[in-house]
């Protein structure tokens, strides 16, 4: 019997009448995530493509792994170098199970940093998609909907943007937050006006702040502190990395924020497949340009991140992921392509804004998605009014 035998074999309990209708939203998720739906839209009038929603987020999804991998060899490789560097000769958690087997723990060997990274992210992944996609699946039915496809790349960015130390439960209440407050109350996938993986992270960071910030948090040794250099630029310390090995991605940091180059690669196959708005992206880097640049010629004796140029606003922190993979989302963003720009623009502008003026604060890039999140019905509203304004003066 073929997979998909077995999938219609089992259709019938899970269908209207069926002892399992209750769960009709987990069977269609795995159905459709598997196979093309077989029913079709009819008319004339409707536009038929192979792209849908599923195929949209899927793509998302996958090019994620680009920075996960990235990410992954580079928290391997400081938790290797950490572990050389204190004479540790195994982890002392239940991850030396299998890592004892599978690695030596030498910061010179691909294998072993990424093997490292991945004891890290994966049963972070797994615990974030989890504890989400059953929250997403309780809604689902007692609303009578599909489970969408969206929750596959929230679960997934939300990781990213965790740091590798993050305990699993604060992970699980992380994710539980914001699929719940920032999505499902709103009436879900469509309908949330905030970014649902931020939402979980920004609870994370102002409930938990200790393990989300300061300078134990970032290498994957107990014990072992070592400062991102966006924090060092605040204090007015060297950054402790040069430019390229920024951008490569050779620093400490979350998951996903590291390596701009690799978030670049990313960014080139959701371009290309048209899936995320090269408006916003270019809004985000313009007002970041922009604004870091005004604050550079202002100058400040006191304070060293009015110094800090767009180049290294560009490399450090979450700028490059925030502005590819969360300021373009499809549901929280703008949605006129005028105000995708002004969208973007606003991002930008608060990110240098927050990294610059609040020195307690020097990430600002998940609050200025936030906030331009908010202001994003009113961007558009603008954009319309205008439109209908310029029209009107035609006649």
């Amino acid at each position: 019997m073929g997979l998909r035998s077995f999938m219609d074999g089992i259709a019938p309990n899970f269908e209207k009448g069926g002892k399992l209708q209750a769960f009709y939203p987990v069977y269609e998720a795995i159905d459709t995530a598997l196979y093309t739906p077989s029913y079709t839209t009819g008319g004339a009038s409707h536009v038929r493509d192979h792209l849908n929603l599923k195929r949209i987020m899927m793509t998302v999804w996958l090019a994620a792994f680009i920075p996960v991998l990235v990410g992954s060899y580079f928290t391997g490789y400081y938790a290797n170098g950490a572990m050389a560097e204190l004479g540790m000769t195994s982890v002392d958690n239940w991850r030396s199970v299998f890592l004892d087997t599978l690695t030596a723990y030498n910061p010179a060997s691909v294998w072993d940093n990424v093997v490292h990274g991945l004891a890290y992210f994966i049963p972070l992944y797994i615990t974030v998609f989890v504890a989400g996609i059953i929250f997403e699946a309780w809604f689902a039915s007692k609303r009578g909907h599909e489970i969408n496809e969206g929750y596959f790349v929230t679960s997934i960015l939300f990781t990213l943007t965790l740091p590798a130390s993050t305990p699993l439960w604060m992970a699980a209440v992380g994710i539980i937050f914001g699929v719940v407050l920032g999505k499902e109350v709103f009436g879900g996938t469509g309908k949330n006006f905030l970014n649902p993986a931020l939402t979980g992270r920004a609870f994370l960071y102002f409930a938990y702040p200790a393990q989300m910030s300061g300078d134990a948090v970032w290498v994957a040794v107990d014990g072992y502190t070592r400062a991102t250099p966006l924090g060092n630029a605040a204090l007015g310390e060297d950054y402790g990395v040069s430019w390229f090995n920024a951008f490569v991605g050779n620093m400490p940091g979350s998951f996903g924020e590291t390596s701009t180059l690799a978030i670049l690669i990313a960014a080139c196959i959701l371009l290309a497949t048209r899936i995320a708005s090269w408006r916003v992206m270019l809004g985000v880097l313009l007002g970041m340009v922009a604004t870091a640049g005004l604050f550079n010629l202002i100058g400040s004796d006191d304070n060293p991140m009015f110094g800090m140029t767009p180049m290294w606003h560009l490399v450090l922190g979450g700028f490059a992921f925030g502005a590819v993979f969360m300021a373009t989302d499809p549901v929280s963003a703008a949605m006129t392509n005028r105000g995708r720009l002004f969208y973007g623009l606003l991002i930008g502008f608060m990110c240098v804004l927050i990294r610059v003026v609040n020195p307690a604060f020097p990430e600002g890039m998940m609050l200025a998605i936030l906030f331009g999140n908010l202001f994003a019905p009113l961007i558009d509203h603008s954009v319309v009014q205008g439109n209908i304004k310029r029209r009107l003066a035609r006649v």
